[in-house]
């Protein structure tokens, strides 16, 4: 489902951190990490980040 990347930043999504956070911890980008950010919501089915991290937690993702 989610790429290897896509998972290191949605164990530092459920962290707390912002997109220049997880950008800086994984040396990519902020846009970069904007775009990972989207691409999880969209394949999780949600519209927030909030709500990533619910859904993340109740999958057993995070």
């Amino acid at each position: 489902m989610l790429t290897a990347r896509e998972s290191e930043v949605l164990r530092l999504l459920t962290q707390g951190r912002s997109n220049r956070e997880i950008a800086e911890e994984l040396f990519i980008s902020p846009k970069t990490a904007s775009v990972h950010v989207s691409r999880i919501m969209a394949k999780l089915g949600v519209v927030s980040r909030l709500q990533a991290v619910a859904a993340a937690r109740d999958r057993g993702l995070a």
